[in-house]
């Protein structure tokens, strides 16, 4: 009994050490810690939920988005390019904005060990290909756990918000 108490606390203390808080929440918002049964997102090592800026180096990008905002196989296609920007995505500055901040590793899926809350974000789906920064992608995203939504708010401009672009 004594090593199940213990591995439960190890797990306990691993999760809350690798989660860090959503920031597409409005006002300010207390601690994890401070909130029994808040939900938090864990960003992949590649990744990062910080919104992106203007000091993040253009990257020369060639894409197709297709996104499925509601999980129905009702998909919207878009195309993106950046360095020059353009495409007919909705918002392409903030797109490669948030391209560029995220970095080359933003395509790259978690970790096959790593530990993700199993936290519903929502049915959005979306798969982008094309070419970054000279480099073939060909990645999906989802809002399926907190690894997954990690990934796609770290490209919410290019992907889009959990109510579409």
């Amino acid at each position: 009994m004594r090593n199940h108490a213990f591995v439960l606390v190890v797990a306990v203390l691993t999760l809350v050490g690798c989660a860090a808080p959503r920031e597409d929440e409005p006002g300010d918002a207390p601690s994890p810690s401070a909130t029994p049964g808040r939900e938090t997102t864990a960003p992949t090592p590649s990744a990062t939920t910080e919104a992106p800026t203007a000091a993040a180096a253009p990257v020369g990008a060639s894409l197709t988005i297709v996104l499925d905002e509601t999980g129905s196989g009702d998909v919207r296609t878009m195309t993106l390019t950046c360095d020059p920007v353009g495409g007919d995505h909705p918002d392409p500055a903030a797109a490669c904005a948030a391209l560029a901040a995220a970095g080359p590793g933003a395509f790259d899926p978690p970790p096959g060990d790593a530990l993700c809350t199993q936290l519903f974000g929502g049915p959005q789906v979306a798969v982008v290909e094309g070419t970054v920064a000279g480099t073939a992608v060909n990645a999906r995203f989802s809002r399926t756990d907190g690894c997954e939504i990690g990934r796609w708010d770290a490209l919410a401009p290019l992907l889009g918000s959990t109510g579409g672009v």
